[in-house]
């Protein structure tokens, strides 16, 4: 059977699950390929490191901000109004990080890339939720998975290409893929590309997002995982080589969250379809374990299994998250409601990495991170009262 038959045996809601989480894992694959290139791309455009770091934050400060407005135009217009421009932002983002020559166009790309990744974020999620309501989370467990499978093909494709090429070389393929899924959505897709003025009513939305306590500790209970999730992933590496690890062993564990998480967030959003979404919520639990065990007996095999067992407590969540969300609000309203509260969520990510590098400043990156095993205790709290609350 060819590739094509394949696709033209599937549903159209299959075909857009297929060509959305196909756009989200090429995306997230450029996106990470950030991290490995810094050392060069910083060499050869004559960063500082306050420098980069500034730019970095640009990029996740611009990609929260847009995630509103773009899931508030994708409810009044339509979903794709909003999914092909995010492609084609995209596209150009790429294209410009692997031609700057200075550190200003650098800037410009990676803040390009957010508003991008922001127009194609909130709307995307958003369309598979109106299109598999029966099994949402099933849906978003395999589009969200879609970033560990970036993650893993980024780790090695950064290794082939610092061994054999120029850095920019690196995002040749992303172009590539991420036009070929562009073309791809566009034949597939039965949604009107519609054009008007629409007024953001962002007063309704907030008074939406906290009208009961429920929400309001939902918010909260996710906003902290969020938190949690940027300190662990920016320094989880930086952790395992203070502890005495080599590079090669924090690199393969970090890819080891990556794989765990491809495998483990379609699985999380199965079962969250099947059973109550905040009991499977609470698994957060897992994270704390896997983590504390790294913490408290750092050798090979228990950081190997603690990984594990930290990467299944918390990829769990990312289905899990935007799923709740949904099912809160409005028909008419889930895009902006949803682009709403990830801009809550990824805030709270962004300020992550920063209060563990402080921390490690005043003392060391152990007790930043039993900060962080902390932390998790206010989420799973709030999740488990909740269930208890509905049960």
């Amino acid at each position: 059977m060819t590739a094509r038959q394949l696709f033209s045996d599937l549903s159209y809601e299959s075909r857009m699950l297929v060509v959305l989480a196909l756009g989200w894992g090429t995306l997230q694959c450029g996106r990470f390929l950030l991290p490995p290139l810094l050392p060069r791309i910083t060499e050869t455009l004559a960063f500082s490191p306050a420098g980069i770091g500034a730019a970095l934050t640009a990029f996740g400060l611009v990609y929260a901000l847009v995630q509103y407005p773009s899931g508030s135009y994708s409810d009044s217009l339509s979903r794709g109004t909003l999914i092909l421009p995010g492609f084609v932002v995209l596209l150009a983002g790429f294209v410009a990080v692997g031609f700057a020559v200075s550190q200003l166009i650098f800037v410009v790309a990676v803040i390009i890339l957010g508003v991008g990744k922001g127009l194609y974020a909130s709307p995307s999620r958003a369309l598979l939720g109106d299109l598999f309501t029966a099994r949402r989370g099933r849906a978003l467990g395999i589009y969200s998975a879609g970033t560990d499978v970036g993650g893993l093909i980024a780790a090695g494709l950064a290794v082939l290409v610092l061994a054999t090429t120029t850095w920019r070389a690196a995002f040749v393929p992303v172009v590539v893929v991420l036009g070929a899924v562009t073309v791809l959505y566009v034949v597939w897709n039965r949604e009107p590309y519609e054009l008007g003025r629409v007024q953001l009513s962002a007063g309704e939305t907030a008074g939406r997002l906290i009208a009961t306590r429920e929400q309001r500790e939902t918010l909260v209970a996710f906003s902290v995982f969020y938190f949690f999730v940027g300190g662990l992933t920016n320094f989880f590496p930086t952790l395992l080589v203070a502890g005495g690890f080599s590079e090669a062993v924090a690199g393969a564990s970090f890819a080891l969250l990556f794989g765990t998480g491809a495998l483990t967030k379609p699985v999380a959003g199965e079962v969250s379809d099947r059973f109550p979404r905040l009991l499977v919520g609470a698994g957060l639990v897992l994270a704390m374990v896997g983590l504390s065990l790294i913490l408290v007996a750092p050798t090979l095999p228990v950081v190997a299994v603690g990984t594990v067992l930290t990467a299944i407590g918390y990829k769990t969540q990312f289905p899990i998250a935007d799923t709740v969300v949904m099912e809160a609000a409005p028909d008419d309203a889930m895009g902006g409601d949803l682009g709403a509260s990830r801009a809550v969520f990824l805030s709270a990510n962004a300020i992550g990495p920063g209060v563990v590098g402080v921390i490690a400043e005043l003392t060391d990156f152990e007790t930043a991170f039993w900060v962080l095993v902390g932390s998790l205790l206010i989420s799973v709290g709030l999740l488990a009262r909740q269930h208890y609350r509905r049960s």
